[in-house]
């Protein structure tokens, strides 16, 4: 084709210079990422969830076919080549031949069969063969080709990010695979914590016992239409009492977890840090976020965000030990700690750069175990290795940081919600150091947020059963 075609400018070929006979082609190899965007862009999303994965015919490909290959390819080649912009796509008949899936590689050319100078058109003739050579899409378009030249700026594709937070699926489909466990569940007196326990144990993670006021429970579940008549309820007549109450459920061995209701966290964790309470070990509390994030290519643990405000160097020891024994629950067998600060070198200026190196001292010494531990980092060096190599750091943690490790609450808090609402992440939390994990539910969090955290308490508890076992010689 004649004219300038320098890999930054489009431009169009007008129709007095096209010629019959002339072509062009353009090739893509199908993702599942083109499935997602397919099924977001037509509005059914359950269509994703039937692509096929071992190259098998099936229904679904031929969809994908049709809207990506069809409409999209030739489309594209109309639009961007022959006869480029300005064209007009006026009809098209294909027909679909063999079925696509995942991995193929498809090339669409569209050659001109006939001119129609009284209206400008072009009739094209569609072909779309995969790697093999077989043609899966055959048939013609009608188009209307430019009349004048137009040269444009070749633009940048968007990035889009997609999240099929494929990690969380998995974690719920293992966790719902298994007897639910019995969980006491403090005050659960408004529609948000009721709803959580019925979608936990409608997913066959918990049988909720619900532990609060009697009459406040069952007006709420009334009112929010939800059907508590299968739980067991245990009646106590405000938000303390019940804290203490579904402590004690624990304690006694009558459940295997403890479920935050509509209380504050100070009630509920203050009635676990009780004397005689039986929840207390030589540990500290905090809290964990097991975080998806689309944009990172492993799971990645955020802790203190909803705890500890403003942790002593003998509480972040705890919180780092913490984030690490639940790490080692969820299969990262050597996880790799980020101490995190606003700088990496140590600042004594900066408190949090001289706890960052203790705490790698406490590492090293053996008073923090399971994990390669290294700081103080700064957030971008932690999880980027260009950044980390732009740095020159040299470290097997830097770029890769399986935990996060915060200074303080308010610095973690402001992560985690930028993490969630920004980059699209999903986060189930968990409070560790007692003798059973907590759930901690919020509000603001979407349904599969808080049966993931159900399930990774209930992952936890497993595993902590499992090894009481093996200890046991049972």
């Amino acid at each position: 084709m004649d004219g300038d075609h320098s890999d930054d400018m489009i431009e169009n070929r007008p129709f007095d210079e096209v010629t019959v006979g002339e072509s062009a082609s353009l090739s893509r190899t199908v993702t599942q990422g083109d499935i997602d965007l397919f099924a977001v862009a037509s509005g059914e999303v359950n269509l994703a969830h039937y692509a096929p994965t071992d190259g098998g015919p099936a229904a679904f490909p031929r969809v994908i076919a049709d809207g990506m290959l069809g409409a999209g390819l030739i489309s594209s080649l109309v639009a961007a080549k022959l006869p480029g912009p300005g064209a007009a796509f006026l009809a098209h008949d294909l027909s679909f031949l063999k079925s696509v899936s995942i991995g193929d590689r498809i090339t669409a050319t569209v050659t001109v069969r006939e001119k129609r100078a009284e209206t400008t058109e072009l009739v094209l003739d569609c072909r779309c063969v995969n790697q093999a050579g077989d043609l899966v899409i055959s048939g013609s378009a009608r188009v209307r080709a430019p009349t004048r030249k137009i040269r444009l700026p070749r633009l940048e594709l968007p990035e889009i990010r997609l999240s099929r937070h494929e990690r969380f699926r998995a974690l719920l489909t293992e966790a719902a695979g298994q007897p639910p466990l019995a969980t006491a569940i403090a005050h659960p007196c408004d529609a948000d914590a009721l709803g959580a326990a019925v979608e936990a144990a409608r997913a066959g993670l918990i049988t909720p016992i619900l532990v609060g006021p009697r009459g406040r429970i069952l007006k709420a579940a009334e009112a929010a239409d939800l059907d508590i008549s299968t739980f067991r309820l245990v009646d106590a007549p405000h938000s303390e009492a019940a804290a203490v109450e579904a402590v004690a459920l624990v304690g006694r061995g009558e459940a295997a977890l403890l479920m935050k209701g509509s209380l504050h966290t100070d009630e509920l964790l203050h009635a676990v840090l009780a004397e005689g309470s039986g929840l207390r070990t030589g540990r500290g509390l905090s809290h964990v976020y097991l975080m998806d994030v689309p944009a990172y290519p492993r799971p990645v643990l955020l802790t203190d965000a909803a705890v500890n405000i403003a942790p002593d160097l003998d509480r972040k020891r705890d919180i780092v030990q913490n984030a690490i024994d639940l790490a080692l629950v969820m299969g990262i067998a050597m996880p790799r700690v980020a101490i995190l600060s606003a700088v990496e070198t140590v600042n004594p200026k900066l408190r949090s750069t001289l706890d960052a190196a203790a705490l790698c001292k406490m590492a090293d010494r053996g008073q923090i175990t399971g994990a390669l531990v290294d700081g103080p980092l700064a957030f971008d060096n932690a999880i980027s290795p260009a950044a980390a190599a732009t740095k020159n750091i040299v470290s097997e943690v830097a770029g890769r940081a399986d935990i996060l490790v915060v200074p303080d609450l308010e610095s973690g808090n402001m992560l985690a919600k930028q993490l969630t609402f920004m980059a699209g992440a999903d986060a189930a939390g968990v409070v560790l150091g007692a003798r059973v994990p907590i759930i901690l539910t919020s509000r603001a969090d979407a349904e599969r947020t808080r049966m993931a955290s159900c399930a990774v308490a209930v992952r936890i508890a497993r595993q902590r059963l499992t090894d009481a076992q093996a200890a046991a010689g049972v």
